[in-house]
């Protein structure tokens, strides 16, 4: 797959453990509530049952991170986590993120990609319906600061 023009400089990579602290800044500069922490994002990079990408330009700036999980024996793989920086928003770094998650599924023999997000999240349900996603599923209070979500899915054919 090509990237399309917006992520064509728009570089998508496995985290590694020196990206650490990037991670955590970054869960923290972007999440109020139900963020990940060092340890759990320590597990992540070390998990066969998930995935930890990191976007970034010109080989150094870190832009944005997106975690995917996958279960044993599922066809349906999770994204959990997509965040970026707030001056690369609106950038492609998302949509790289996604396609990028996309395609790790894929080669997973993931036949769909779920995700979940706050209702208050305009801008990623624009992102997640420009690329596809159909939203299966109201969340009432399902974030850990009691905010409704919506469950999203998409075919991965």
């Amino acid at each position: 797959m090509r990237p399309s023009p917006a992520t064509a400089s728009v570089r998508v990579r496995r985290a590694e453990t020196s990206d650490l602290d990037d991670l955590v800044t970054l869960e923290d500069r972007t999440f109020d509530s139900d963020r990940m922490t060092r340890d759990q994002y320590r597990r992540h990079l070390d998990s066969d049952s998930a995935l930890v990408l990191v976007a970034s330009a010109n080989h150094r700036r870190f832009l944005g991170t997106a975690v995917v999980f996958f279960r044993k024996g599922s066809s349906v793989a999770r994204l959990y986590s997509l965040a970026s920086q707030p001056e690369s928003r609106g950038k492609g770094v998302g949509t790289a993120l996604v396609e990028a998650t996309e395609a790790a599924a894929r080669q997973r023999r993931c036949r769909t990609l779920r995700l979940e997000v706050r209702t208050d999240n305009i801008s990623a349900m624009k992102l997640y319906e420009r690329l596809g996603y159909q939203r299966i599923a109201s969340l009432p209070r399902f974030y850990q600061d009691g905010a409704d979500g919506w469950r999203y899915e998409k075919a991965l054919d």
